[in-house]
Parts: structure tokens; sequence; C-alpha cells
């Protein structure tokens, strides 16, 4: 197939869609990018919500790169003949546009968040904005002939009138993902034989977003300020992070980091032994399936995250995974990680072997190819 990739997405900050087109591309199908990002994150589009008075400045930063993707687009369309188009994470104004340029398409929305759902989540109460929102997700939704959503549990919330367009394709992890596990693997020698003897490496990456359940992880940690052998580094800043940081502030095992660099984050996480995901006991926590999990797996980590039923589908027994909110469980099973290297190894290696049969590229992108193949065909005999 002929792929035509489009839209402001930013897959070095979001990989999403990087998967995608990854796994398409491994498949053996030609993709070609029309991408202007947009430079504007999930966080500021939903902290404009309540400064409305900067949206006219992002409709402004929109519009023009509006303009240099239709006139690309357009070109690359006509030169390409693609068989879809698919508009990437973020995507939903992006897929307005493509269906104006694009009319005769099969065009793909990467629809990974609600934008009504993930606002509530974050805190907005405004019903007017969240209706705003909801409506905005509704066109997004119906200017898409294929929906592409991460969850059964996400697919369950496509309105009933568009639910036979929507394909559920699980985020996965990158190759650079796979390639950081790999060099954790080959190491051998006294040096990895003398980590077994040292401190249990945790590592959580994030935006502190309420999903995300970090307070929950704050009061692990403070629980586990006696306990030398589990060392701690987290990463990243968000709304919940002065809230996490002062619930931990009393465990000096604990390193805190801002940012790193997306290319230098696999290597990071594959340096620890257990990587964690998300712990919030909200309805939006209960319905996704976070990128650490599938990323941490990838890198060779053993996932520690919430039992929610979409992470118990997708990992299984390939995690330790404890109840949402519960931080004396989620100490609790880092004390017996720290102290039972054996169970931490078996658990290790369960995630990698998960990750390499379901959460390449090449594996997650198969119902959509699927999918593509059916919505093209009939295209092909209706025009």
């Amino acid at each position: 197939m002929k792929i035509l990739a489009f839209g402001t997405y930013d897959a070095r900050v979001h990989p999403r869609i990087g998967v995608l087109l990854e796994g398409l591309r491994a498949h053996g199908d030609q993709v070609v990018e029309v991408n202007a990002p947009l430079g504007v994150d999930t966080a500021s589009r939903v902290a404009m919500l309540r400064r409305p008075w900067k949206l006219p400045r992002l409709g402004l930063r929109l519009a023009r790169l509006w303009l240099a993707l239709g006139l690309r687009g357009r070109r690359v369309y006509r030169r390409e003949r693609p068989d879809a188009v698919v508009v990437g994470y973020l995507g939903h104004f992006d897929v307005r546009l493509a269906r104006l340029l694009f009319p005769r398409a099969a065009i793909v929305l990467d629809h990974l968040i609600f934008a009504s759902d993930t606002a509530h989540d974050r805190g907005e109460t405004g019903s007017w904005k969240l209706r705003l929102l909801d409506r905005l997700d509704r066109g997004a939704l119906r200017a898409a002939g294929v929906i592409v959503v991460d969850t059964a549990e996400h697919a369950a919330m496509l309105p009933p009138d568009l639910a036979g367009r929507g394909v559920v394709v699980w985020v996965g992890a990158p190759g650079a993902w796979f390639a950081a596990g790999a060099t954790s693997d080959d190491r051998s020698g006294p040096a990895v034989a003398a980590e077994h003897e040292g401190p249990l490496r945790v590592v959580f990456f994030g935006l502190f977003t309420p999903l995300q359940g970090t307070p929950v992880i704050g009061r692990a940690l403070a629980s586990l300020a006696d306990e030398p052998r589990v060392r701690v580094t987290m990463v990243g800043t968000g709304q919940d992070l002065a809230e996490t940081r002062r619930l931990a502030a009393t465990n000096p095992h604990v390193t805190w980091r801002e940012w790193v660099d997306p290319a230098e984050l696999p290597a990071l996480v594959a340096r620890h032994d257990v990587c964690l995901g998300i712990f919030g006991t909200g309805a939006k926590a209960r319905r996704v399936v976070p990128n650490k999990a599938f990323q941490g797996a990838a890198a060779g980590c053993a996932v520690v995250t919430s039992d929610t039923p979409p992470q118990r589908a997708v990992l299984g027994d390939a995690a330790a995974l404890v109840p949402p909110g519960d931080a004396d469980a989620l100490a609790a099973v880092l004390r017996h990680l720290a102290a039972d290297r054996a169970d931490l190894d078996r658990l290790r290696k369960a995630a990698r072997v998960r990750a390499e049969i379901a959460f390449t590229s090449v594996a997650v992108v198969e119902p959509l190819r699927q999918r593509l193949a059916l919505t093209t065909a009939h295209l092909r005999t209706v025009r």
C-alpha cells in the first residue's frame, strides 16, 4: 500500500504515530510524510481552555502550518496517489483539513485521546468548555473513515453511528526502545553480577497528570524512605509534580529530573530494573495502557503498574499489577523485588518476551493494515 502521513504531529514527542509509520514501512508499505509539527503539546492545549485569550495565537500558528501542509499535501497526493492518508496523534483539526484536501481518499485518524475526556481528567470542570471539546471530538471522528484507538475501552466511547469505523491498535514501542533493551541484555560479567547485589533501580517518566497517579507513587516512596535497597529516578514535570515531591520528601533515595531528551530516554530507562506505569483511580486511568508500559517492557524492565482491565489484557502475567491508587501495595511490590532478585529477573524476561511478540511496530500495526485493505478495496469499487 501507499500511505500519506499528514498533519501537525510531532513523532519525537508523541511516538505513537512513529510506531504506526515504522510498522507500515516494515511491512513493505510505501510511506510518505507531509508533516509540520505544531509544537503545542496536550498539556498546553488543555491549559488554553483556562486562558481562552491565547487561542487566537494557536489559530494563527495553525493557519500558517496548514497553508504549507495544504500546498505540499496536494502536490504529494497528485504525484503518489496514496491508498490512504493517516492523520497523526492530536489531529482533531488536521483531520478536517485532510478531508477537504483529499475528499476521495481513505482518511485514517489516530485518535489516541478524546479531548473532552482528557480535559476532564486534568481538572477542567467548565461545562461549556467540555461540551465544546465533545463537539470537537465528534467533528474529528466524522471526518475520518477509519478511527484508530488504543484500547477496547476507548473504542466503546465512539458514537454508536461511528463505532464501525473504529479499529483497536495498541500503542506499542518504537524500535529505539527494543534496541536499548537489547544493549541491556547483552551486558554480562562481574558488573552485572554486582548489580544483583546492589539496589533495585526504579524509574518513572511522564507528565505527572492525574491519570498517571504520581501522588500514589509519592506516598509509596515515603513509606520506602527506610529502604536503601530501592533507588528511584523520577523524570518529568506537570500538574501533580509539586504534590508528588512533597509526599516523597522524606525519602533520600529519589533522584528528580525535569527533562530527558526523547532520544536519550530509552537508554536511561534500560539502565533500570523496574519501570513504573500508572496508578490513577479516575475513569480515564481505567481505560488506557500507557506508553511507558510498552516502552518499559521493550527496554527490558520489569513493569509495575495498576491492575485495570486494559492493562491486564495487554500485559497479562508479564507485569506486576497493583490496585489503582494503592500506595501500600506499590511499596510492597518494590520491597519484594528488591529482596527477591530471581522474581525480578522472571518479570524482566517475561516483559521483554511479551514486548518482542506483541509490542513491536510490526505486530501492533497488523489490525490497521487489515482494516485499510478492506477500506481501500471498498473505495475502489465505489469510484
